[in-house]
C-alpha cells in the first residue's frame, strides 16, 4: 500500500562507484556548498529564505570517510528530494484508498477495510514482504549506480535515479533492461528546456516537503486521534501496527 511507504524507507549510503570523483569533474558536477544551499533556500521561499535551525549542513555526521560538509549537504539533499517524492505518491495514494478506490487484482480487490493502513494490515505477511523488497530493490539500484554516474555524495545530481532500459549505460552492464523508467517512464521531460526543468525541480523540492507534512498528518491523526485538530473526525481511527512485519 503506497500511503505506508514513506514510514518504511530508511536511507543506507554505499561508497561511491570506482572512479565517481573523476566522472564528476569530467561532466562539470560539483558538490554543493552552503552557498548553494542558501541560493536555492531563497529560490524555494522568498520569504522564508534559508532555515536551518539545528545546523544540520555543516554537520559532519555521516559515517567515517563521508565528513565533509559538502558530503553531508549531498545526502541531505538527496534525502529529502527522494522522501517528497515518496511522500506525493503516498498522500495521493491515501486519499484515493480512503475513498475506495483500488486495484482491480488479487490481492487488493479482496480487501474491504476502508483506510489505508488497515488495508495494508489486510495483507498477509508474505505480500507485506512483497512489497517491502520491492521497495528495498528500488533503494539498492538508485545507490550502486550501474550507469556509472557519480553518487550524490561524490558528485553526483541529488535525486538522480539510474534508468532501467540502459539509456544510461551500456545495455550488456543491465542484467535485465526493462523499457519504461521509474523516472519520467513516458519521456514527459525530455525536451524541457533547461529553464523550465529547473523551475520544475524547486516546485518538486516545495511540493516535496508540504507532501510530507500532509501524509504525516494523516498517520499523526489516525494514530493519535486530536493530534492534528484540522483533522480531526476527517480521518478514521487506526489501532493496528503499520510496522508489524518488522516486530513479529
Amino acid at each position: 500500500m503506497i500511503s505506508i511507504l514513506s514510514s518504511m524507507l530508511a536511507y543506507q549510503a554505499p561508497a561511491a562507484p570506482a572512479g565517481a570523483v573523476s566522472r564528476a569533474a569530467a561532466s562539470g558536477v560539483r558538490m554543493e556548498s552552503l552557498a548553494d544551499l542558501k541560493d536555492l533556500a531563497t529560490k524555494l521561499n522568498p520569504a522564508v529564505k534559508y532555515w536551518d535551525p539545528l545546523n544540520l549542513a555543516s554537520r559532519k555526521f555521516l559515517a567515517p570517510g563521508w565528513e565533509s560538509e559538502a558530503e553531508t549537504i549531498g545526502w541531505l539533499r538527496h534525502s529529502e528530494i527522494k522522501h517528497g517524492r515518496v511522500a506525493m505518491a503516498a498522500f495521493i495514494g491515501y486519499c484515493v484508498q480512503a475513498n475506495g478506490i483500488k486495484f482491480p487484482w488479487a490481492p487488493f480487490d479482496q480487501i474491504t477495510a476502508t483506510s489505508p493502513p488497515e488495508q495494508w494490515d489486510a495483507l498477509s505477511d508474505v505480500q507485506q514482504w512483497q512489497i517491502i523488497l520491492g521497495v528495498g530493490f528500488l533503494e539498492w539500484w538508485s545507490e550502486i549506480r550501474v550507469d556509472g554516474t557519480p553518487h550524490y555524495m561524490k558528485g553526483g545530481k541529488p535525486g538522480y535515479f539510474p534508468p532501467f532500459d540502459g539509456s544510461g549505460a551500456p545495455i550488456e552492464k543491465l542484467p535485465h533492461p526493462v523499457g519504461l523508467n521509474l523516472w519520467d517512464p513516458f519521456k514527459f521531460t525530455k525536451k524541457m528546456s533547461a529553464e523550465r526543468k529547473q523551475s520544475a525541480l524547486v516546485a518538486e523540492v516545495n511540493n516535496g516537503r508540504l507532501a510530507m507534512l500532509g501524509i504525516m498528518g494523516f498517520l499523526s491523526e489516525a494514530k493519535v486521534p486530536g493530534a492534528v485538530p484540522l483533522l480531526k473526525g476527517v480521518i478514521p481511527a487506526y489501532s493496528g501496527e503499520v510496522m508489524a512485519p518488522f516486530t513479529t
